[in-house]
């Protein structure tokens, strides 16, 4: 019975070393000696050594190993007896009257491989005989560690083809016979030790039988290097007992092991020939068995076996490859009713790589392989498993990775069947691989119903199963994800008019639905993308419709739809977007000569403007955006222009901060003088505009004045002074040399002024602007003439 203190065993393993290096000092004297007798004699004490039972399997694997030191050099000094004349067949019957039969069974296997090297019997009968005395031993762990040493003696040895010890077709399957007789003792043995000790120990003891399982494993290993076993005597001999070893042991560990080790060793050409065989064995094994992992192995192995040549996926379809494993799968999910939701996708992840593998033209296989994972999935509800989860990823990523495109994946019915058994978190993980899968691969998704099933499987970017987004997602995380919905809506074309409309009016129909932190994401690129759509139509005269004469759309329906889905920006709190994509809309508009949809986009930004827009940083970038748009505009009449000029610099003037109305006071004279437009050149109102903006700039200053005490910065002057050069300069007639010196004297008089404050910026841009004025005079000609008045 093994101790459990670690003490305690280090003690018993010193000492068993100690008696084990005592005994192999006179065993080497004996040996220097040339004396048989003592040499055997304390050899045999030195072997007793390993009879112990006080040793963990680990420890004693030390013990065994200073024995097997020993054993090589007791083996030469057997080599140099029989050279010497001494009878081999002596020495043989010699050492078998050791006193104790595990010292004597280790002699024995030491001369035994002696007696097959000197050829005077034949090889096949002493390993007969060798591995049948091996039964003595019966104890689990000295039994495993001797058979283990009667493998390592004789495995090179073996009446192999090719082999000088008889090897020919006939001999061979005594090899074989030899090395099955000694696996299947070996297995028993390492079975048996799981009823060794009491059952508290158990734990302990499955973890020293899981260190002893290469002893095993080892057999398959010789068993898969003889040259003699080809593919017929794999088939009829070798599978058929390894297997029945495997299935009639019953023991979770060792069969799991051990069906892995048949994976591993032989090669994937058997596997295939004799998939009927290797795949009935699943079902019998022990339901703990984790029968996933084997079978994923080993269609990971024929996965990359069909990857290996063309030449042999042939094979593959007459063994009927797909159908087998399928059934085989079928089968080990009946047997395993507990079987983890997790493993069941794996089989059928591994599944699927292989059919993509072997069968990348059958779509059907792909599809019957996801449709059978989710008949298995079903009445599962959505799966939470992070283990399940992460392998229904693997499973819907591997159409992506053979066939680079989406669009192939879309023709696979059961494809978004499996998608709706993920939760939220893993949905959107999928969902983001799907939308990397096309931008690498620049996938173009051009109809609408291919843009309907995509946005059905990534609508879990899209909207939450309550609408609103998780608000444990990380920000930057919700945004990254909400950009790559946008790169992807911006990636759906088609050239053809009405198709592309459709298009648009089903992303719109899915991003509508995403909720206030999502629309102002999703929104814009649905704007550009009709925006586009626009533009592209904008060579079709006004009474052609575009989108064919029996079409109900037109551009102006286009617009409409646009002032409908920018409404829903305004209603979540988005009005400085909405705000924005109105002037954008607006412009294309022009650009089209629909000046009643330009209006109406006008209108509803100054709504937004009057309504929504009260934060005074906002309403400055929003006044310059409208003015600047306005400015572009070609297509209003006189009344129209008015109306909306006048709104702009009535807001302008209404800006909370007085430098702010300033400068947007002197930027709405440029709508009153456009220079492409000889009819949109009004020099008076231009001048009122500026002459009001320097009203602001003198209340501003004294503003400033009375607030510090001293003279504030000149630089709104300064300002008004290069807006009153560009008109002046452009031809206004109500901009005279005479204002603009003015006001070049006003501002030198202030910045001259002792209370004036220093600014640094403002002295630079004043001497920029004298630079300019007098690099125009040097000019000569017209320009020169026309700037030789002003004083510098």
């Amino acid at each position: 019975m093994m101790l459990d203190g670690t003490e305690d065993e280090e003690k018993f393993l010193a000492a068993g070393i100690a008696g084990l290096q005592q005994n192999s000092f006179y065993m080497h004297r004996a040996l220097d000696s040339n004396n048989l007798r003592d040499a055997l004699k304390y050899s045999a004490q030195m072997l007793s050594e390993l009879r112990t039972s006080k040793l963990s399997p680990h420890k004693y694997y030390e013990l065994y190993m200073r024995a097997f030191d020993q054993l090589r050099k007791l083996e030469m000094f057997f080599e140099e007896e029989t050279r010497r004349g001494c009878s081999i067949i002596d020495l043989y019957e010699l050492v078998q009257h050791a006193g104790n039969i595990l010292p004597r069974l280790y002699l024995l296997c030491t001369v035994g491989s002696v007696y097959i090297k000197s050829k005077e019997a034949p090889a096949k009968d002493v390993l007969k005989d060798l591995v049948e005395m091996c039964r003595g031993i019966q104890n689990p762990v000295r039994g495993l560690f001797l058979r283990s040493y009667l493998s390592q003696v004789s495995r090179d040895k073996l009446p192999d083809i090719g082999s000088e010890y008889e090897g020919d077709a006939d001999t061979v399957s005594d090899a074989v016979e030899f090395v099955l007789q000694n696996f299947t003792e070996m297995n028993k043995l390492w079975v048996r030790m799981q009823h060794q000790g009491p059952s508290r120990e158990k734990e302990k003891r499955e973890k020293e039988r899981s260190e002893l399982r290469d002893l095993v494993g080892k057999n398959l290993h010789v068993l898969s290097q003889i040259e003699g076993v080809d593919l017929d005597m794999y088939k009829e001999v070798v599978l058929p007992r390894v297997l029945e070893q495997v299935v009639n042991c019953k023991d979770e560990l060792a069969q799991f092991y051990l069906m892995d080790c048949i994976i591993q060793v032989f090669p994937d050409e058997y596997h295939l020939q004799t998939l009927d065989v290797l795949l009935s064995a699943y079902p019998q094994l022990q339901p703990s068995v984790d029968i996933k992992t084997v079978l994923s192995q080993l269609m990971e192995r024929l996965s990359n076996y069909a990857a290996s040549s063309t030449e042999v996926l042939p094979e593959f379809l007459q063994v009927e490859a797909f159908s087998k494993l399928s059934n085989a799968i079928g089968k080990v999910i009946e047997a395993q009713p507990d079987m983890p939701t997790a493993g069941v996708v794996t089989l059928y992840s591994s599944l699927l790589t292989f059919t993509l593998h072997v069968h990348p033209d059958r779509l059907d296989y792909a599809d019957q392989v996801l449709g059978a994972c989710v008949k298995n999935l079903s009445g599962k509800g959505k799966i939470e498993d992070k283990k399940a989860t992460k392998q229904i990823v693997a499973l819907l990523s591997a159409p992506l990775e053979k066939y680079n495109d989406i669009m192939t994946a879309l023709k696979l019915s059961n494809y978004p069947r499996v998608m709706e058994y993920l939760d939220i978190p893993t949905n959107k993980v999928m969902a983001t691989v799907i939308i990397q899968s096309i931008m690498k691969n620049g996938t173009r998704i051009s109809t609408s119903d291919k843009v309907e099933a995509l946005f059905e499987l990534i609508k879990g970017l899209i909207k939450d199963s309550d609408g609103t987004p998780n608000d444990e997602l990380d920000e930057d995380d919700f945004k990254e994800e909400q950009n790559s919905v946008a790169r992807l809506i911006q990636m759906l074309y088609n050239d053809d008019p009405e198709e592309m409309f459709k298009i648009i009016e089903t992303v719109r129909k899915h991003v509508l639905t995403g909720g206030s932190k999502r629309l102002p994401f999703t929104v814009p690129p649905l704007i550009f993308s009709s925006l586009k759509l626009v533009r592209q139509l904008q060579g079709h005269g006004q009474e052609e419709n575009p989108f064919g004469d029996d079409a109900s759309t037109s551009p102006k329906k286009i617009f409409q739809l646009l002032n409908q889905t920018i409404e829903t920006l305004s209603g979540v709190l988005a009005p400085e977007l909405a705000l924005q994509l109105c002037l954008q809309c607006a412009e294309a508009a022009n650009d089209c000569e629909l000046e009643p949809v330009a209006y109406e986009f006008f209108t509803q930004a100054y709504i937004l403007y009057e309504e929504e827009i009260s934060d005074s940083r906002a309403q400055v970038t929003a006044i310059h955006l409208i003015i600047g748009t306005l400015q572009r505009m070609h297509v209003f009449g006189v009344e129209n222009r008015d109306t909306l000029t006048h709104k702009a610099t009535g807001y302008s003037a209404k800006l909370l901060k007085k430098p702010d109305q300033c400068r947007a006071v002197y930027a709405c004279s440029h709508l009153f003088w456009v220079d492409d437009h000889d009819n949109m050149k009004d020099g008076e109102r231009v001048l009122l505009c500026l002459k009001r903006a320097l009203r602001i700039a003198n209340a501003a200053q004294q503003m400033a004045n009375a607030a510090r005490g001293s003279t504030g910065s000149v630089m709104l002057f300064i300002e008004i002074l290069n807006k009153y050069l560009y008109f002046f300069e452009k031809g206004n007639p109500q901009v005279t040399v005479a204002s603009i010196q003015g006001l070049i004297e006003l501002i030198m008089n202030e910045m001259q002024s002792d209370s004036a404050t220093p600014d640094p910026s403002a002295d630079a841009f004043l001497a920029t602007t004298m630079r300019y004025i007098q690099f125009q005079k040097q000019k000569g000609g017209t320009v020169g003439e026309k700037y030789e008045p002003i004083k510098v």
